[in-house]
């Protein structure tokens, strides 16, 4: 059962990242720095600095360039992707009232689709991009498209797409099998993948791609770009997700960690499995472990076996009633939030969790990180392990 965590440090600014061992340089001060400028008054209003790989994705953007995004967790992925397309729309803007011309308040038709891999980051995606939108003054309509949004709002999707829309590979699979999709995405200019090592190699990577490939058919001029903490092969994972339809460049951000793997086993180690198959005969480790930190993520690999060690932990500490969650995708909406929360709040003890908690949502680093059992790759461990501070 490894156990996660490294030196504890301060959490950066929203997502705005630590500058750690990238291999860019400061952003020189060239004739592009006006562009960028409207973005970097931004940061600076909310107590950031943009990082050198922010930036160099925000200039390959605005050149017409897809890309791979390859830093470590919380160092600024997604501000990264979202400034990309915030740019080039306030120079739109400036363009238009140069000529005199008002700037319409009404969505222009889907520009940016940003898929997810789990539905329960698409809540947190959705804030933090919604807050650029609104402090740059850009009339956009942001909206979800996954198996939690209300009937509602999917039936005015179906008369006519948001500026922005966050989807699952699966809900955009539907979109495009609708009569009416291709006039609908006629003015798409980007898609961002978040956190594409979740995606590439399985099932649902083949499905991504699947749905990129009718997007590049339609609109050839497509921008792809993908976010990723763990990933080996930077060059596959980046052919992969361009299909080589525009130029594509690797951008490096903060990568560098260092981590602490302990490996928890039973003093006696039984010819068939222990009982229950899912290492609850570790029980007492595991509740002196998370006794002994301040905050704790206690992994899984299934819902089942979530909901099985949190009434475990529960029965063995009935004291921590209130301080002690469980989060996975089959819950609540308003559920998974309050975890969420908690989490940012510093209330919650420990938190049993499948890979909802995993990625791309938004909150302090913790104590320690423990995996139950067998993680289902090296990549998903260290994508795991980095959410200890």
């Amino acid at each position: 059962m490894p156990r996660a965590k490294r030196p504890r440090t301060p959490k950066p600014a929203a997502d705005a990242g630590t500058d750690v061992a990238t291999d860019v340089g400061p952003a020189p001060m060239d004739a592009s720095a006006a562009l960028l400028a409207p973005l970097r008054a931004w940061f600076a209003s909310k107590g950031w600095q943009p990082f050198a790989f922010q930036e160099e994705v925000w200039r390959v953007y605005l050149a017409g360039e897809s890309g791979l995004v390859h830093a470590t967790t919380g160092t600024g992925k997604t501000y990264a992707a979202w400034g990309g397309p915030l740019l080039r729309a306030l120079a739109e803007q400036q363009q238009l009232l140069a000529q005199g011309k008002t700037v319409p308040q009404k969505s222009p038709g889907l520009k940016v689709l940003w898929l997810t891999p789990l539905r329960a980051l698409a809540a947190d995606t959705e804030k933090a991009l919604q807050e650029a939108l609104v402090d740059l003054k850009i009339p956009w309509l942001l909206e979800r498209r996954t198996g939690d949004t209300s009937a509602t709002t999917r039936r005015h999707q179906r008369e006519r797409l948001p500026t922005a829309l966050i989807t699952t590979p699966e809900s955009l699979s539907l979109l495009l099998a609708r009569a009416d999709s291709r006039q609908q995405l006629a003015g798409l200019e980007s898609v961002v993948i978040d956190e594409w090592h979740e995606l590439l190699g399985g099932k649902r990577g083949t499905q991504t791609e699947l749905c990129l490939a009718r997007l590049r058919e339609w609109q050839p001029a497509v921008q792809v770009w993908g976010l990723s903490a763990t990933l080996g092969n930077l060059e596959h994972a980046l052919d992969v997700l361009t299909g080589h339809s525009t130029p594509a460049r690797i951008v490096h951000g903060a990568t560098s960690k260092s981590y602490e793997i302990e490996s928890m086993i039973p003093p006696v180690i039984e010819r068939f499995p222990w009982a229950g198959h899912l290492g609850i005969r570790l029980l007492p480790q595991v509740v002196e472990r998370i006794a002994a930190a301040r905050s704790t993520l206690v992994f899984t690999n299934t819902r089942a076996q979530t909901e099985l060690w949190y009434q475990a932990l529960l029965k063995a500490r009935p004291d921590w009633a209130g301080e002690l969650a469980l989060h996975h995708g089959s819950l609540d909406q308003d559920v998974r939030r309050w975890v969420e929360q908690g989490l940012r709040d510093g209330k919650l003890k420990a938190v049993v969790c499948t890979s909802s908690l995993d990625l791309g949502v938004d909150f302090s680093p913790v104590d320690q990180v423990l995996q139950i059992g067998s993680p289902k790759g090296v990549a998903r461990l260290l994508q795991r392990a980095g959410r200890a501070g």
